[in-house]
């Protein structure tokens, strides 16, 4: 059983920055996982995917609200993907999810708990 915990949320100031963690635990997430992702979602909004890395770290993807400003990382010895949030605008205030892609999935299909950014004007 896989498992996503994401940290690093908070409330902040426009301009600021944070560093969003998910960690991954469950003994297959190593030898399985070919993908992860931030996602967010704010209220009354439709969840959307602000940024995603394989695995092997050969490619990235960037929404462009985040391009720029935003960077993702991987630690495969800890099984985590960060996500380096600078230049924190309040439209970046969302719920922020990681999530998981495995061998033979097409999608997304194990997500953390979410944590919330939350940035003042």
């Amino acid at each position: 059983q896989v498992q996503l915990v994401e940290s690093g949320g908070g409330l902040v100031q426009a301009g600021d920055s944070l560093r969003l963690s998910c960690a991954a635990s469950g003994r297959l997430f190593s030898t399985y996982v070919v993908a992860m992702a931030w996602f967010r979602q704010a209220p009354g909004k439709e969840r959307e995917l602000v940024s995603s890395i394989r695995w092997n770290g050969r490619s990235t993807y960037y929404s462009d609200s985040v391009k720029g400003r935003f960077a993702i990382s991987r630690d495969p010895p800890r099984n985590t993907v960060y996500l380096q949030m600078n230049s924190l605008k309040p439209e970046d205030t969302a719920v922020y999810y990681c999530a998981a892609q495995f061998t033979g999935r097409y999608e997304y299909d194990h997500w953390g708990q979410g944590t919330q950014v939350t940035v003042s004007s």
